[in-house]
């Protein structure tokens, strides 16, 4: 063991243990969201094994252009002063991490933490380096191997390009063909599982006109775990006029969920037909939602917009996969938005044959994958002759093509995190704080929202953050993103990408946790509902916001 430690200790490089030392402390620095000490030390680890192997590649590259090197001994002697000095900045560092998460816990009014929990973080990164050294080191094995064998027959450089080209796609056929085709294999299985239990304290609804009841077209089974919280947990009209002092509608939900038919197609149209058996046509407001990749949709979200309305309002969503949103987005990233065109496809066809003062205003929403699916949904140039009415799309990924390109066409001098685009008549920006521009700004035929936070990284990251500062980093900064983050390269984008992994994990108002009370401002800008005055605005708030923290 004795022996196996030294030759390990003498295999390191000096270099990158200096740049992975670097990559280490720069990770403990804040970025959007605050972190576990299990989170910080994965991420340290990575960043220590990102910065370990560019400094592995600058030696490479020191020796391979043949430029004088340091003798045995004193490479030796390097060595060990470069692993003290490093283990003296990282415990520094270590020392102050605490002081940079409360920055960020400060700003979403948590309570502060007295330790960055040193010993434990130092661990796990040190577990999560040697397992990443030695995956680099068993590609360099095998490409090695495979270089010695086929010099026999080509030239040493053509060799090793066959050696390192052949470890490639031997570690990418493993990855992706066997590692993480089974890992989704198991996910996928285990979140359809939980899909299909049946909560014992949510029983099936008795009015005819509820899906999942006896004369629904939808078996309360076949909703899924997600349709059946949605149809189960919404307002009731008593519940609504109690609040509102007015007499109120019972607000129309309809849900189709994954088993309910073989395609996206049949289910769009299943959905249609169960929409028009309910009378969901005959309300005031007709929302088509988009779910998130679980078939998941925010209670904050309808809860909202059917109180604002009276209840007068009927909404209509099918599910599309079982995985959790970031998984359905690797895997089957185009199979969401043809679930989403289908339904609103099936759902808009309809509606245009419908007399314009007796059919509802048409309105699109969607949370995270489901928002960039809904995007997708519409063909601009087939809703010009006949409009919806608006969308209110929250927590945009990043790779939302429509909410990108608005943003980086944005009016100059506004920022990344709260855009103004033009005149504000077509697409307005909201956050915590309300709207980008005057409230009082005139609308024109349709209103699109979107609704996002600072400390977003899923709606915030981007894959060019490895090598240049996000211009969301810009002062003025967003209210919930901390004042001591600090863009570096590589590491910054490994950040983020860790913060989009616990972004549901902040407290609602901030992170991907939209707040019910932030909802209510982004739908009085969409739908415009009448009757409602700043006093019972603000009320109306409250009660929101206490009732979604229950």
């Amino acid at each position: 063991m004795r022996n196996w430690v030294t030759k390990f200790w003498r295999s390191l490089s000096a270099g990158g243990l200096v740049v992975g030392t670097l990559f280490f402390v720069a990770s403990l620095t804040p970025t959007l969201v605050p972190r576990t000490y299990l989170t910080q030390g994965l991420l340290s680890g990575a960043c220590f094994a990102a910065g370990y192997g560019i400094g592995v590649a600058w030696r490479w590259l020191w020796a391979y252009m043949e430029l004088p090197e340091p003798r045995e001994r004193f490479l030796l002697a390097l060595k060990i002063a470069v692993a003290a000095i490093c283990a003296a900045i990282a415990i520094l560092f270590l020392w102050w991490a605490a002081e940079w998460q409360n920055s960020i816990r400060q700003l979403m009014h948590l309570e502060p933490v007295t330790s960055a929990h040193p010993l434990e973080v130092c661990v796990i990164a040190i577990v999560t380096f040697l397992m990443l050294i030695a995956l680099a080191r068993l590609f360099k094995r095998i490409s090695r191997l495979v270089s010695e064998r086929s010099g026999r027959f080509v030239p040493r450089r053509v060799s090793n390009v066959i050696g390192f080209t052949v470890a490639i796609l031997l570690f990418w056929a493993v990855a992706n063909g066997v590692l993480v085709r089974y890992a989704l294999y198991v996910a996928d299985s285990s979140f359809a599982t939980f899909d299909a239990l049946v909560e014992p304290d949510r029983a099936q609804p008795i009015p005819p006109l509820k899906t999942g009841s006896a004369a629904s077209l939808v078996t309360w089974k076949e909703l899924g775990r997600a349709g059946r919280e949605f149809i189960a947990t919404g307002p009731t009209a008593s519940e609504i006029s109690t609040f509102t002092q007015k007499d109120a509608r019972e607000p129309i939900r309809v849900y189709v969920g994954l088993r309910a038919a073989d395609t996206a197609e049949e289910r769009a149209q299943l959905a249609l037909e169960e929409s028009k058996r309910v009378g969901a046509f005959e309300r005031s407001v007709l929302v088509v939602i988009t779910p998130t990749g679980s078939g998941w949709i925010d209670p904050a979200s309808m809860d909202t917009v059917e109180y604002l309305h009276n209840g007068d309002v009927a909404s209509v969503a099918q599910q599309y996969s079982y995985l959790s949103s970031p998984l359905s987005l690797l895997v089957e990233p185009e199979y969401g938005s043809e679930a989403a065109r289908a339904l609103f496809a099936a759902v808009y066809e309809y509606w245009t044959t419908l007399p314009h003062d007796r059919r509802p205003k048409l309105y699109l929403h969607g949370l995270s994958l489901g928002a960039m699916n809904s995007e997708r949904s519409v063909e601009l140039f087939e809703i010009l002759g006949d409009p919806v009415q608006g969308a209110l799309w929250s927590g945009p990924p990043f790779e939302s093509r429509i909410w990108r390109s608005i943003t980086e066409h944005r009016n100059a001098g506004t920022p990344a995190w709260l855009p103004r685009f033009r005149n504000g008549s077509f697409v307005r920006f909201m956050n915590q704080n309300g709207e980008a521009g005057p409230a009082d700004a005139p609308w024109g035929p349709m209103r699109i929202v979107y609704l996002q936070y600072a400390s977003d990284a899923i709606t915030f990251f981007d894959y060019r953050d490895f090598y240049r500062r996000p211009e969301w980093m810009d002062a003025p900064r967003g209210p919930d993103v901390s004042p001591e983050l600090r863009w570096y390269p590589v590491v910054s984008m490994l950040q983020l990408a860790f913060d989009m992994a616990v972004a549901t994990n902040t407290p609602m108002g901030y992170g991907h946790v939209f707040a019910p009370e932030h909802y209510v401002d982004a739908w009085l800008a969409v739908t415009d509902p009448r009757g409602w005055s700043a006093d019972q605005i603000a009320r109306l708030k409250q009660y929101l916001a206490a009732r979604g923290r229950m």
